[in-house]
Formats: C-alpha cells, sequence, structure tokens
C-alpha cells in the first residue's frame, strides 16, 4: 500500500532522530531526569527504539504497532520535557519560552502519530 509522503517523512524523522543519540549521547544524557537509571544505556535504548519504530511505520505489516509504539514512546518523553524545565542545567541552555513551547509539540507529535491508524 502506498502511504501519504508525510507518513514516510516522519519515519525518517525518527529514524534520524534516532541515530542522533548515537553521535551525539553526551546531549541526550545531560537532558536524563536523575530517576532514571543507567543513562547512557537508556539513551542508546531509546535511539534503538526511535529508529525501529521509524522504518516500521513505513511498512504495512508494521505501522499500527510502530504508530502505538512512537505515541507510547512520546508519553515517556514527557519526563524529560518536564525536567529539562525543572533545572536549568538540563534545560541546555534552551531559553525557557522554548521548553514550554516542546510540551504543546509533544502532543502534536502525538496526533500526528495517531492520524495514521486510519490508513
Amino acid at each position: 500500500m502506498q502511504y501519504p509522503w508525510h507518513l514516510y517523512l516522519m519515519g525518517i524523522m525518527y529514524t534520524i532522530a534516532g541515530i542522533n543519540h548515537f553521535i551525539k549521547p553526551k546531549m541526550y544524557m545531560k537532558i536524563m531526569p536523575p530517576y532514571i537509571p543507567y543513562h547512557l544505556n537508556m539513551v542508546y535504548l531509546s535511539g534503538v527504539a526511535e529508529i525501529i519504530l521509524g522504518i516500521a511505520v513505513c511498512f504495512t505489516l508494521t505501522k499500527d504497532y510502530a504508530i502505538y509504539g512512537i505515541i507510547a514512546m512520546l508519553l515517556v518523553f514527557f519526563s524529560v520535557h518536564f525536567y529539562m524545565l525543572s533545572s536549568p542545567e538540563a534545560g541546555a541552555g534552551l531559553p525557557k519560552w522554548i521548553l514550554i513551547l516542546r510540551i504543546p509539540l509533544q502532543f502534536l507529535l502525538i496526533w500526528w502519530a495517531w492520524f495514521y491508524l486510519k490508513y
């Protein structure tokens, strides 16, 4: 089945984001909340998850599972976004308004993924 081009765009975005976890793991470790154990392992695990889900969303057999996985992953990532708001060091020097804007953006990304369940 041929899907809309923007579904493939979403898959590419998650795949690139996942690869970035391996290129710049220190950047991701800085934003990990202290209550999450094994920061480096979790950075790599989330990178692998993003790569797998980004690829899987492009295939009919795995698309819906990947979408549910992306939604679950985005829900888990809320903890990182809120931690970045609570700590100047974790905020990575980003202005507060950008950190706040990331919260509704997360909901938009969840809706974007959910949208493709109808295909």
